[in-house]
């Protein structure tokens, strides 16, 4: 079985593509394909289940990519980049194994590592695993976004490398996550992006029982939103953070929960779930025993 390698390691390894090919025809494999067109990668085909999407989103790619099925990726190809859903990710693997052996195979799921390629693997294939740390729409909009993002990576030494340098086409930071952790790793990315926009909306729909329309709630909530995460970014978390929590102010608590009692149970929930982990960065900070037993008994009553 190939060997995994550090960053250091790979300083010298040079696996250049002769040519690429992208399994899936979704918002992940759509944007990546224009990124690598527009870096002048040799691109040679999108390839999906169905052969209608794949041209779709050749022709989203740019000129001269061809579309294929799953079943006849060119066999030139020296290089795949599998980017279907997690639960596909084997499967897509044990089609394209049946059909050529490229050198080098990573694919975009960010909670599985480089053995959910096994079936290129057991051919001699280096397979990793190549996760933009970024929303992704598929639209012109996300190609932008790729650029400055971090990618989560591992795999084979030829796989790693070569996922370092579709990173260094964003302009982005590899993150060098061990194969074992990459379930951890997904749900940091999964709270720090799912997470918030379900907490946007249990908050909105919070404004709305309390008399506000829905557009009217999502401009109330920006830019206390904007303002909220950029001070956390740029001062961390437990400097940032504010409310009655931080202040130990329990009846304010109890108010929440009292009004709470008419919102979605699922909603009531969210809401002392967060405030339990704001209690606990509470603290971390220094606020008092005394403070910190009152608060945690008037969210677990």
């Amino acid at each position: 079985m190939p060997k995994a390698y550090s960053l250091s390691t790979l300083e010298s390894v040079q696996n250049a593509p002769k040519a690429i090919g992208i399994a899936g025809a979704g918002r992940m494999a759509r944007t990546l394909a224009r990124l690598l067109v527009a870096a002048g990668e040799p691109l040679l085909c999108i390839a999906a289940r169905d052969p209608s999407r794949a041209w779709e989103a050749a022709l989203f790619a740019g000129p001269g990519i061809e579309a294929a099925s799953l079943h006849d990726f060119p066999r030139d190809v020296s290089h795949v980049l599998i980017a279907v859903s997690d639960s596909a990710v084997h499967s897509v693997a044990a089609v394209i194994a049946a059909a050529l052996q490229p050198e080098v195979a990573l694919h975009t799921s960010g909670v599985a590592g480089p053995d959910v390629l096994n079936p290129l693997r057991s051919r001699g294939t280096a397979c990793g695993t190549l996760h933009p740390l970024q929303t992704v729409t598929g639209d012109e909009a996300a190609v932008a976004s790729l650029y400055g993002a971090a990618f989560g990576i591992c795999g084979d030494a030829a796989a790693f490398g070569w996922a370092r340098h579709i990173a260094g086409l964003a302009q982005g930071t590899p993150l060098c996550v061990q194969p074992e952790r990459m379930p951890l790793y997904h749900a940091a990315a999964v709270l720090a992006s799912n997470s918030v926009t379900a907490l946007v909306d249990a908050s909105q729909s919070l404004f709305e029982l309390a008399g506000l329309d829905p557009d009217s709630a999502l401009r109330a909530i920006a830019p206390l939103l904007r303002a909220s995460v950029e001070n956390a970014l740029r001062l961390g978390p437990l400097a940032a953070l504010t409310g009655p929590i931080a202040r130990g102010d329990v009846n304010t608590v109890v108010a929440h929960r009292a009004g709470l009692a008419s919102a979605p149970p699922r909603v009531h929930d969210l809401y002392c779930a967060a405030a339990l982990h704001a209690l606990d960065m509470s603290r971390r900070r220094g606020l008092s025993v005394e403070m910190i037993a009152a608060l945690e008994e008037s969210l677990r009553a």
